[in-house]
């Protein structure tokens, strides 16, 4: 895939999920109020958050499409890790809020929800189901970060959608039955879903923090990068190799002896063919290569 159409897709997966988090938001607040449910309306203060959330993924995706210029020789594709960083501590505060209210609702005195919230609720879970499956199959083709942190946001959704429809249900069956804790199961449901947010934001927050501290890829990851360098005629011994990535991107460098006899020309003609073979793998973005004399020692 082009890099042009790359970016096209995952900014068109944000504008999608912005558009239907917005719905969802404002349908399940209208419906949570109505409904008297402390559960959809967290589900729906969930919701809210995701539109900032893919509004930032959107700007991440636009950041990171820009080429290298002299202050980003590396280009800007972490930008898309930071996106995923700053959805996750909005997940955080999300969570933390849900988390706050629900554990009120239970000094207080309550009533079970309306009827309406179930339809709400049924509705939120077959468009999250969808939203998850198009943008995770979308960051995975085209190795997003901020977009499938998005879309565990949207599967996540669905779980605590299931978790509020739950203790919704309960609690109406609980006051038809007269089981009155069951009518706590609401503000039960608003716990289940606090929990969940929490702990995506934690998963994926800590693994985009560490993909912007300049992390590379383990030895058994590069382990056919080696066998490419190594192939190149002339090359007499790989030193070291560290792809480093860079959002959907990879910037390799590597070490190669090479024959200390030989001119300076042929040294630089034998970086070059490493450099070009490299360069043919899917998603390397540039490759730096140093020339070192060979020695037995």
């Amino acid at each position: 895939m082009e890099k042009n159409e790359r970016f096209k897709k995952a900014q068109q997966a944000a504008l999608i999920g912005m558009a239907g988090n917005l719905v969802l938001a404002i349908v399940k607040w209208i419906f949570g109020t109505m409904a008297n449910s402390r559960a959809l309306m967290a589900d729906a203060v969930n919701s809210a958050s995701d539109v900032a959330g893919s509004i930032v993924v959107y700007i991440g995706v636009k950041i990171a499409k820009q080429p290298p210029d002299e202050d980003h020789p590396y280009g800007h594709g972490k930008a898309e890790s930071i996106a995923a960083i700053i959805v996750s501590v909005l997940l955080f505060i999300v969570g933390i809020e849900i988390l706050r209210s629900s554990i009120e609702a239970f000094s207080q005195p309550i009533e079970p929800p309306k009827l309406w919230a179930i339809a709400a609720i049924i509705f939120s879970i077959l468009v999250k189901e969808a939203l998850f499956r198009y943008t995770y199959g979308l960051g995975k083709k085209i190795k997003s970060d901020a977009l499938l942190v998005n879309a565990y946001d949207h599967r996540t959704d669905v779980l605590s959608s299931i978790a509020a429809l739950i203790g919704i249900v309960s609690s109406i069956i609980g006051e038809k039955i007269g089981v009155g804790w069951l009518v706590y199961a609401d503000p039960v449901a608003g716990l289940f879903v606090s929990f969940l947010v929490l702990k995506t934001a934690w998963q994926f927050g800590s693994e985009a923090f560490h993909n912007t501290l300049d992390h590379v890829w383990h030895e058994e990851d590069t382990a056919h990068l080696r066998e490419i360098a190594t192939s190149v005629q002339g090359v007499k011994k790989l030193t070291s190799l560290h792809a480093r990535e860079h959002g959907h991107y990879v910037i390799i460098d590597l070490k190669v002896s090479v024959d200390p006899y030989i001119t300076v020309e042929e040294g630089h003609l034998i970086g070059k063919e490493v450099k070009r073979k490299l360069m043919e793998e899917p998603n390397v973005q540039d490759v730096l290569v140093h020339i070192n004399p060979y020695s037995a020692d």
